[in-house]
């Protein structure tokens, strides 16, 4: 089994993958150990630069008594030239499951269908997967549950809208999103989610229409990895599409706010905003650690 994009898991996965998250937590804060990966060995691949996917998924594993070993696009034959087909076969017979973070979408999906241990979906231009489960579950801590919200998202249609659009589809809540001409989520993606959810996805030009009443604003950087070449471009395309204290007027009164990371203060979110009472970005980071927990028990005992 392999976790590549949240299409990939029922609803009454995601559900139970929150709910132990939420009680490795708890366990972890009273320090009560769990060990239950002791000998397994979980393997790193990353083609892209990492901070919160990296540490999280190693302080995980290292938590639940595995180990990792990290290779960075330097130190992979990949990087060289060698198939992805070859490399997926030899890790197979070194680890017990394999993180990948990379670039196109069929890179990990072609390293999915050679390896004979679990894949997961560190992040890849198209998805990124652990990162919304770990929204999920800090909107569940914060609201109480996912099934009645209305999400906002604004900025650029990337892999972290398109994930939001699945979880959506799969979990049913009503997803807005304000992106700008020319940035939208992937086409196939949005047209499969609507075809096949319950939830209601609706995309809109305006920021305004989009934060209006809505109980979860959310946002990402304008320029991701490998798009600094775009910079100034999305700089002109996106102004406007920014959360700050007028979009919070127009949200629902309690509205959280989220992001990511790493954030461009005064781009696509204020410094009042991201600092304010209403954000809970640090413990949505955190959830990293606990959600990876519970995904690499799923997969990996």
């Amino acid at each position: 089994m392999n976790l590549l994009t949240i299409a990939d898991l029922k609803k009454d996965e995601i559900d139970g993958l929150i709910e132990r998250a939420v009680f490795l937590k708890e366990r972890a804060l009273r320090g009560i150990p769990h060990k239950p990966l002791r000998g397994r060995v979980l393997g790193l691949i990353f083609e892209k630069p990492s901070t919160r996917t990296r540490v999280s998924f190693e302080a995980a594993m290292f938590q639940l008594g595995g180990d990792t070993i990290f290779i960075s696009h330097g130190d992979s034959q990949i990087g060289r030239g060698e198939p992805i087909k070859d490399t997926a076969r030899v890790m197979s017979g070194y680890v017990d499951g394999v993180v990948m973070r990379t670039f196109g979408h069929e890179i990990i999906e072609e390293y999915a269908g050679y390896s004979t241990v679990p894949v997961i979906n560190g992040l890849t231009d198209l998805h990124h997967p652990c990162q919304v489960l770990a929204d999920i579950l800090t909107v569940v801590e914060e609201k109480g549950g996912y099934e009645d919200l209305k999400v906002a998202w604004i900025g650029d249609g990337n892999n972290m809208a398109n994930s939001w659009i699945e979880a959506a589809s799969v979990l049913g809540f009503e997803l807005r999103l304000a992106c700008p001409g020319g940035y939208l989520p992937d086409e196939g993606i949005l047209k499969k989610a609507k075809e096949k959810g319950t939830g209601k996805i609706e995309l809109s030009g305006s920021v305004d229409e989009a934060a209006k009443g809505a109980d979860v604003l959310n946002t990402d950087v304008w320029a991701s990895m490998g798009q600094e070449a775009e910079r100034e471009g999305r700089l002109r395309a996106f102004k406007g599409y920014q959360i700050n204290e007028k979009t919070l007027t127009l949200a629902n009164k309690g509205a959280i706010v989220m992001h990511c990371l790493p954030a461009h203060r005064g781009e696509e979110i204020t410094d009042s905003v991201i600092e304010g009472q209403n954000s809970i970005v640090w413990r949505q980071a955190e959830n990293r650690l606990h959600i990876q927990k519970a995904i690499l028990e799923w997969l990996l005992v």
